[in-house]
């Protein structure tokens, strides 16, 4: 099967050694030293206190490559919305495109039975470009629950957890989301099908508080729920959220306390914001915040806690371009 990694980072790097060494025909997309180191060492994986290497093709420029069976695409949602164009010389007639990032993905309402069927979303999708030029028909969700990083070029570490949720935007349990799931589990991977929107907010219910209070804060999260104020701003936020996504069918398996205590347990961890914060990259506003509020807007679900924060991470974000 071709798969092509598209953003071969710490957890497209991840999914590419693990899949090529189960077998499978593997492209990575990527860029600057990683991409040079790939092309002369190979893509190396720390994991389970041994060293993988597997010798894929890497490129930057994706017209070498060809149509594929797949696309996993592991960038961060604002990089893969100024991407969409170089992604297109990978799909073919029957590619499936598999969204493998955080927050609420461009293809969200499409096969989603409400009264917003097939709206785009202007946060996660500037001007409908994903949805018009790589189609949702195409999409496939992913939830990604591994810890990765990459330690230097060419290398990612893996350290913790190896569960990836996929899922239909339709809910159905077609070919290609069977097939999928058989590589992913054939590569070590627990790839559980599940209602995939469901699991999109039980992941962003966490990301939406704890990212950009951590940003504003400089605090762990650890620090943030065991302070009283800060957690009770994760809590309204978090409320409001809930409120949002139970509009649009989703089930929260889990309240909210339980789901703060959970990422509180966590200990003395930077959330990914914080850690783009620190090392000047650009964070995951839209996906991960702004979005939530548009989907506000769209239910007309008031949203004072989420707006409040948003409108100090932004200033927080022009302040340190």
């Amino acid at each position: 099967m071709k798969i092509c990694i598209f953003g071969a980072g710490a957890i497209g790097g991840y999914f590419a050694v693990s899949l090529a060494r189960s077998g499978q025909d593997i492209s990575v997309v990527a860029r600057g030293p990683h991409l040079q180191a790939i092309q002369q060492h190979g893509l190396k994986l720390k994991i389970e206190g041994e060293e993988r290497v597997a010798h894929v093709m890497a490129t930057d420029d994706p017209t070498e490559l060809g149509p594929q069976d797949y696309v996993i695409v592991t960038l961060k949602a604002h990089s893969a919305v100024s991407t969409v164009d170089s992604l297109l010389p990978l799909l073919g007639p029957h590619t499936a495109v598999v969204t493998a990032m955080n927050g609420i993905p461009w293809w969200y309402f499409h096969g989603l039975d409400c009264p917003w069927q097939d709206q785009m979303l202007e946060s996660v999708d500037p001007g409908g470009r994903q949805w018009r030029m790589i189609g949702p028909e195409r999409a496939i969700g992913c939830v990604v629950y591994p810890a990765t990083e990459v330690i230097e070029p060419g290398v990612v570490e893996h350290i913790s957890g190896n569960r990836m949720v996929v899922g239909e935007p339709d809910q159905s349990d077609s070919p290609r989301l069977k097939a999928l799931r058989t590589v992913l589990i054939d590569a070590g991977f627990k790839s559980p099908v599940r209602r995939i929107r469901d699991e999109i907010w039980v992941k962003l219910w966490g990301n939406l508080c704890f990212n950009p209070i951590s940003a504003l804060t400089r605090a762990t999260l650890d620090t943030i729920v065991a302070d009283p104020n800060t957690r009770e701003v994760a809590r309204r936020m978090m409320t409001e959220a809930q409120v949002i996504g139970e509009k649009l069918g989703v089930r929260f398996g889990v309240d909210i306390d339980k789901r703060i205590d959970g990422a509180g347990a966590v200990g003395t961890h930077k959330t990914s914001m914080l850690q783009d914060l620190e090392r000047g990259r650009p964070m995951e506003i839209d996906a991960l915040v702004t979005s939530v509020q548009e989907l506000g807007s769209i239910t007309g679900t008031p949203t004072p806690t989420i707006d409040t924060i948003l409108a100090l991470i932004k200033l927080l974000e022009k302040s340190v371009r």
